[in-house]
């Protein structure tokens, strides 16, 4: 590298040990891990996808195999023995069928056994041969056996679009996993990770032993990079280069966890991977590109989901920390699968919790605006030249531009997107159609903004200027009205921007805007 002063980045390396052998940059996650391992026996942890989940368990696996060495330097090295434990290590695949999925963990028991140097006589069934791997390698070695399964959930989540896959593949896990319980005796420490949190009535009903660490503060930084971290191991790099650290921020920044708000770590590493090698930082959407959430789009067309309450979703605990295929909850798999992100923790006055949740940056605003428009809209040629043109309009707030551009929008529309669509019955098609289109752009887009009178549709927050959204489908009542009746804009007025108040009255029939008001205030 022509920076003597980075390490090489770590990127698609998930083995610890590779890592610091061949000198790859580490960040030091190893004081929570300590916390980890010394205060208690059986964890959960969920992260989205290439969240680094991959590299905790393998730091948890060469940790537990003794391995000091690799950890010099590190929190950890000073103040732990590291005695030696046998350890089982279990990864999951993809699998489009019970059969494949059979064939994953009987590969992952063998590969067990051998490298333990274990028997297991009943290689049919499964959860038995795991049950005999545990007792037989706890008697072997005379000492308590440590489990780590990464991707536990991977088998489930890669068949929601058959779902009976799903379930075969489900009731397989859950015979699998109970082993753990049973075996309690011979076990030193348990730990699973994934994408999703299934509920204990689901996956997890033979192993309701585990503690659950995925919204605990105290390790809310264990995955993702802080700000901090990131400006000490690449602050001098981004201040040599003239990269705007606030934009590095609002791109990728913006995941909370109850901790810190961190970074997605992939992100981070090809957006400094691509500006090394192209001698030029680019922002993209690095981690969204990387894998396409069709089954996020199956959900919400399943659920008839209002778009635009991706924006300001307020929900219960217990649906934000569950999931299970016979009963799928869009806003829980939206932010387990990392497209949502908590903005806030609400105490209710009655006890317990509730969490309002919002997108977590730029790069999940832009990327799943354009999967939603797919959805919403179809494949569309001129999409790139609309959103162009709506940006823009919007930036230079001429009005009368939107409203063409708005009209054009639904113009091009489909008529078949409109009958084949299952959102197309409902009056929030249209508001969601904007609300995408808008999103895409890459503002701050609040839906259902509240006020202390009502809610707006739609409100656009841009650095110099505010749009406020009323859309009314197949109505004689002024949008516009309503939002000055009701005042949306008063909680704006103490920005010292413009702001826009914008009704918008749409005909189903026509499948178009029949009327458009608006006005400034200052």
């Amino acid at each position: 590298m022509d920076n003597p002063r980075l390490k090489k980045l770590p990127i698609g390396v998930q083995d610890f040990r590779e890592i610091r052998q061949e000198d790859y940059l580490y960040v030091d996650k190893t004081e929570m891990i300590y916390k980890l391992i010394t205060e208690g026996k059986y964890y959960f942890l969920s992260r989205p996808r290439r969240f680094g989940k991959s590299l905790l368990v393998s730091t948890l696996k060469y940790l537990f195999q003794g391995e000091k060495d690799l950890f010099k330097g590190l929190y950890i090295y000073d103040k732990y023995d590291f005695p030696k434990y046998p350890v089982i290590h279990i990864a999951f695949g993809g699998s489009r069928s019970e059969e494949r999925l059979l064939n994953i963990i009987r590969q992952n028991l063998d590969r067990n056994s051998r490298s333990l140097g274990i028997g297991c006589k009943e290689d049919k069934d499964v959860a038995y041969c795991f049950a005999e791997l545990i007792e037989k390698t706890y008697e072997k070695y005379n000492q308590k056996v440590v489990i780590l399964i990464d991707e536990y959930d991977k088998p489930i989540i890669d068949n929601i679009d058959q779902m009976e896959v799903a379930k075969e593949n489900r009731d397989l896990l859950r015979e699998l996993y109970t082993e753990i319980k049973n075996n309690d005796p011979y076990i030193k420490f348990a730990f699973l990770t994934g994408v999703t949190k299934f509920s204990k009535a689901g996956i997890f009903s033979g192993l309701n032993n585990l503690k659950d660490i995925t919204l605990y503060p105290e390790f809310g930084n264990m995955l993702g990079i802080t700000q901090a971290e990131l400006e000490e191991h690449f602050g001098e790099l981004f201040r040599d280069r003239g990269v705007d650290l606030e934009e590095v921020k609002q791109w990728y920044n913006g995941y909370n966890f109850l901790g810190d708000l961190v970074y997605n770590p992939f992100d981070v590493l090809l957006f400094i991977d691509a500006g090394i090698n192209n001698n030029r930082f680019e922002f993209d959407t690095y981690w969204f590109s990387s894998g396409t959430p069709r089954f996020l789009i199956d959900i919400i067309d399943k659920g008839n989901f209002y778009i635009p309450e991706l924006s300001g979703l307020r929900i219960d605990k217990t649906i934000l920390d569950s999931f299970d295929v016979d009963n799928i909850q869009p806003e829980s798999v939206l932010f387990q699968a990392g497209y949502l992100t908590i903005d806030e923790k609400i105490e209710r006055r009655r006890g317990g919790y509730e969490y309002l949740l919002r997108m977590p940056n730029k790069e999940v605003r832009i990327a799943l605006s354009e999967v939603l428009l797919e959805y919403v809209e179809g494949r569309r040629r001129d999409r790139a030249d609309l959103q162009d043109r709506l940006e823009e309009v919007i930036y230079e707030a001429d009005i009368e531009g939107l409203r063409r551009e708005l009209e054009t929008l639904f113009a091009g529309i489909p008529y078949h997107n409109y009958t084949g669509n299952e959102m197309a019955r409902y009056e929030g098609f249209y508001a969601s159609v904007i609300y995408a289109y808008l999103q895409s752009l890459g503002y701050e887009i609040r839906a259902e903004d509240v006020t202390n009178v009502g809610r707006a549709d739609l409100t656009m927050i841009m650095k110099d200027k505010i749009y406020i959204f009323e859309i009314k489908v197949d109505t004689k009542e002024s949008p516009i009205k309503q939002i000055k009746e009701r005042q949306y804009y008063k909680k704006y007025e103490n920005q010292n921007k413009p702001i826009y108040l914008i009704g918008i009255k749409i005909d189903s029939k026509e499948r178009n805007i029949v009327g458009f008001e608006w006005e400034k205030m200052n």
